[in-house]
């Protein structure tokens, strides 16, 4: 049966991969993003549905859930990234612009369609959230932690609730044309893989978290960094 398929940020890298698998299962995706035109470039090639939404914007989200079905299977938390990349803002300010960027997004966008889930959540983490990254890897922990209860929450309707957490992902927008050919190298021969993650290495585990398989792994953190963090 088909299923209905949330992903926010989901016009390009992580975000596209993931709906462009769902879409090759014939389950019905919507993609959100604030992007209106690479949004609906991206959903006509894949045959999604877009909806315009800035996720960290309580009176757009609502309009979102508005437009949905009664029904959401799965939501993929993809919406975020590190704001302190703009470079602008006080201490404060770049402080709290990640953390709203990668936590309250995820917060509103989860507790909107709460109600009408079946299958899954799926937040987008990182690498720095375990490693440590200034303001992007303290909201990235963050939102590990909000995931927890979330699974707690969840979890008795048969929901789960988990975090995918990338290392170096060539072939996205994270870095903003602005990473040197030095720091690629080094972050590439951080891996043991001795390559760049692809938006699809992230893809592929977003897609079996979502799958029958998955259905008793909740309330964890996985890595997908080619063993540029290990876990033990």
């Amino acid at each position: 049966m088909s299923r209905t398929i949330v992903v926010t940020g989901g016009s390009t890298g992580i975000g596209r991969a993931a709906a462009e698998l769902f879409r090759a299962d014939g389950d019905q995706v919507v993609i959100t993003g604030r992007r209106a035109d690479v949004l609906k470039q991206t959903a006509d090639e894949l045959g999604a549905e877009a909806v315009v939404c800035d996720a960290t914007d309580p009176a757009q989200v609502a309009e979102l859930a508005a437009a949905l079905p009664e029904r959401v299977d799965v939501l993929v938390n993809n919406a975020g990234g590190n704001t302190e990349l703009n470079g602008s803002g006080d201490l404060a300010e770049r402080w709290i612009a990640n953390y709203t960027a990668n936590v309250v997004s995820a917060v509103l966008t989860t507790t909107a369609l709460a109600p009408r889930l079946t299958t899954a959540v799926i937040h987008l983490g990182s690498i720095a959230g375990t490693r440590g990254g200034g303001s992007y890897g303290a909201a990235k922990a963050a939102l590990a932690t909000w995931s927890l209860d979330l699974a707690a929450e969840l979890g008795p309707r048969g929901i789960t609730s988990n975090v995918v957490a990338p290392g170096y992902t060539a072939e996205t927008e994270f870095f903003q044309d602005r990473l040197s050919d030095e720091r690629r190298q080094w972050l590439v021969e951080s891996t043991m893989t001795g390559r760049a993650g692809t938006p699809y290495d992230v893809a592929a585990l977003i897609h079996f978290l979502a799958s029958p398989g998955a259905r008793h792994l909740t309330g964890q953190v996985l890595h997908v960094n080619g063993g540029a963090l290990t876990t033990r």
